[in-house]
């Protein structure tokens, strides 16, 4: 279980991406029905950091507060060579098998580690090809929110380690716990890593709004077989326009969408409730349990029973 989070604080950190980490990992937020996190901070020479606005931080600890994290997170920092003493310590978390995060450009720093060759990963959409060009052992996707290989997760710019970081608190805590942090973030707590980092605008005839509805309306008929075409109507557009647009609007296909929060509910299903495979197969839109063990394999990289093990309340009969 994830418990003891140490953040990075490297010269030339990002205050935004930073602070990313502190607010998923460093709040407390047990009275509502959160996790409580031994959230700390590390650098490797304690005291001021100076940071990417050109702001100090002071930092009281070492590196040496980091030999037993669960997670080590990596923010965003100035592109450059890092003092190896990081190295390290990225090196020693990967093989004792804690979680590894990096938020925008803390990737470098991961594979300067060395710990992404072999792996795939990302970073933001602006420096992805330089890190290719850097690093050619990992295979970088331009395309995507974060990426988890073998519990190192990489992320793209700015908000998407916001979902980097819920995805792995949902892993390790469960749908519930991270739907708590994110209501207190004001985020949605839903986005997958496979979406768009960047969403195309929308054209003056598509409102946000109307998409909001549809997805709206869709949330409250998971248990139905949704097509585009439906899908399409009660949006009062052509099937091809809803299927563009949509993709455009929300950075997902419609049918990669509804499944995910067909996931999303079935999660809280199992996490909640008693209920059988079967009969939450059927309440959010999968139809038999053995296809909905399919999806949660693909997407979540576990069977529904397991995760009912790890974080039901109680074992379904």
């Amino acid at each position: 279980m994830l418990h003891k989070v140490v953040a990075l604080a490297i010269p030339g950190v990002a205050p935004f991406e930073f602070g990313v980490v502190c607010e998923v990992f460093g709040v407390d937020r047990s009275d509502t029905g959160g996790p409580k996190f031994d959230f700390r901070i590390a650098t490797a020479e304690p005291g001021p950091v100076t940071t990417s606005l050109g702001f100090d931080m002071h930092i009281a600890d070492d590196l040496s507060i980091a030999a037993d994290a669960d997670l080590l997170a990596v923010p965003a920092h100035v592109i450059e060579d890092v003092d190896p003493r990081y190295l390290e310590a990225i090196r020693a978390a990967e093989a004792r098998g804690a979680w590894v995060l990096s938020v925008c450009s803390g990737a470098f720093t991961l594979a300067q580690a060395g710990i992404l060759d072999g792996r795939k990963s990302t970073t933001h959409w602006m420096h992805t090809d330089k890190l290719s060009a850097m690093y050619p052992k990992t295979e970088v996707d331009p395309d995507v929110l974060f990426v988890e290989d073998r519990k190192v997760v990489t992320s793209a710019g700015t908000a998407a380690g916001i979902d980097a970081a819920l995805h792995i608190v949902r892993k390790e805590h469960g749908a519930a716990a991270t739907n708590v942090i994110a209501r207190r973030m004001v985020v949605p707590p839903q986005r997958d890593g496979g979406q768009s980092q960047y969403i195309d605008a929308p054209v003056t005839e598509c409102k946000s709004d109307s998409f909001a509805l549809v997805a709206e309306w869709m949330l409250e008929n998971l248990h139905e077989d949704l097509t585009v075409d439906q899908l399409a109507r009660k949006a009062l557009m052509s099937s091809r326009t809803f299927a563009r647009r949509f993709r455009a609007d929300m950075g997902t296909t419609p049918a990669a969408w509804l499944n995910r929060q067909r996931i999303i509910r079935a999660q809280q299903l199992l996490e909640e409730t008693d209920l059988g495979l079967e009969q939450i197969a059927q309440e959010t839109g999968f139809g038999t349990a053995a296809v909905m063990r399919h999806h949660f394999v693909r997407v979540l990289q576990t069977s529904p029973m397991a995760y009912r093990r790890a974080f039901g309340a109680r074992e379904a009969g």
